[in-house]
């Protein structure tokens, strides 16, 4: 077994300029939500390419639409297909998901790059490009530790099941679609940019709106109206009250290096419509961090009470009470157990391929690893090469070297979950 898994690396090392060009072809389809075709053909065929049963479909129906757990701000995924792929293992071993999303967050300002977002330059051992980082070069990372033990002849006894998947950016439809269709596992890996460590747990968001009411009036005569901006500043308080008590809750020792374990951020006030006037109407909206081990609606509650109570200690509130909405974007939070035995092997193999120890922390931000493990009972461990300042920005990129060392990890890790034949494990 030592020497197949000998083999294993150093043919995953040898292979670093296919694993670059490849890359390269990833990021030079522009993925950009509604427009994951290009990408998911590349992807389809190269499961094809390694022995997998490829599945190619859209996500839909009643079952998808009517989830408790679906969310997307879009009202059809026509053009945008989503990709699994199963490699039957021989019987007798455990499953694993690998789960990759395709979709990018736009390029943005073009000015603020130094190179194309979708040339896929290599220099200096980064690629750069948009999705580089998230994640396509986690994906690329999976895919090679997959052709790694095709190539060099590796039998597994549990499925290897490859999910490549749309919508992660915008709430996760792509991993409940595959969820739905059947593509579960005994665990999964998220190779979403972590810089190398192990998240086994992460937080979970929600996109909130609150609308706080004030009394119009002239701006001369102020004093006749209530300025909703006024009132809102009240609201923005007691927001940051509130995260300082849902954090004070926080003692897992996996956050201890996130000043803000669950935040709440405001990124959007709007209100007034006139120089002159005293503003009628306000509207907050941000984003509600909700901790590992928590409801979303736990997490709501909280939150729509602390505005309510706004009412007990000024009277406008009482009488005209600020509303709160919930909309858009949602990512489930997820935790999977500290002894759980898929942590323990990925642990280990980091340790083999590194000899360093791993950093073992919580998310600062949510995945589909959430929903993978909610809806799906398929527990999942987020560990991946990306660079996680660099995700969303500018000059995106990843080191190709943080690729390699990922795709051993992940074989090793593949190998060791999933079993390999008795012939292998006799070598």
């Amino acid at each position: 077994m030592a020497q197949v898994k000998e083999n294993v690396c150093k043919w995953i090392e040898g292979a670093e300029k296919e694993a670059v060009q490849f890359l390269q072809a990833l990021i030079r389809e522009p993925s950009t939500q509604m427009n994951e075709a290009g990408i998911q053909t590349i992807i389809a065929g190269k499961l094809e390419e390694l022995g997998f049963h490829v599945d190619v479909w859209e996500p839909g129906g009643e079952a998808l639409l009517n989830h408790p757990d679906f969310i997307s701000p879009r009202e059809s995924f026509r053009g945008s297909p989503n990709v699994a792929g199963v490699k039957k293992g021989e019987g007798g071993g455990r499953s694993l998901v690998l789960n990759g999303h395709v979709d990018v967050v736009p390029e943005g300002d073009l000015k603020d790059w130094s190179v194309d977002p979708y040339g896929g330059e290599f220099r200096d051992g980064r690629v750069y490009g948009r999705g580089s980082t998230d994640m396509k070069g986690g994906n690329a990372a999976m895919l090679l530790a997959a052709e790694a033990l095709k190539s060099c002849g590796v039998s597994l006894k549990g499925d290897l099941i490859f999910h490549s998947v749309i919508e992660e950016e915008s709430g996760g439809a792509g991993t409940l679609s595959a969820v739905l269709r059947g593509y579960t596992g005994d665990a999964a890996i998220i190779p979403e940019p972590t810089n190398m460590k192990i998240f086994p747990k992460q937080q979970g968001s929600m996109w909130f709106r609150i609308c706080v009411k004030g009394k119009g009036a002239h701006g001369g005569t102020r004093y006749e109206g209530v300025s909703a901006i006024s009132k809102a500043v009240s609201v923005l308080h007691e927001l940051e009250k509130l995260e300082q008590i849902r954090n004070s809750r926080i003692t897992d020792p996996l956050f201890s290096s996130v000043p803000i374990p669950v935040p709440i951020n405001v990124g959007i006030i709007e209100g007034g419509d006139w120089p002159s006037s005293v503003p009628d109407l306000v509207k907050i909206e941000g984003r509600f961090g909700i901790a590992p081990d928590e409801r979303a609606d736990e997490a709501k509650k909280e939150l729509e009470e602390t505005i309510a109570a706004l009412g007990n200690t000024d009277d406008w509130f009482r009488t005209h009470p600020a509303e709160v909405e919930w909309f858009g974007a949602r990512w489930l939070p997820g935790s999977v157990d500290k002894d759980h035995p898929l942590l323990a092997i990925l642990k280990s193999h980091f340790t083999d391929v590194t000899h360093c120890t791993p950093v073992v922390e919580a998310s600062p931000w949510g995945t589909d690893g959430g929903l993978l493990t909610a809806a799906g009972n398929t527990p999942s461990v987020v560990f991946g090469p990306g660079v996680t300042s660099m995700a969303h920005y500018a000059d995106e990129y990843i080191e190709v070297e943080k690729v390699i060392t990922c795709a051993k990890i992940l074989a090793l890790t593949i190998m060791d979950w999933c079993g390999l034949s008795d012939e292998e494990e006799r070598e």
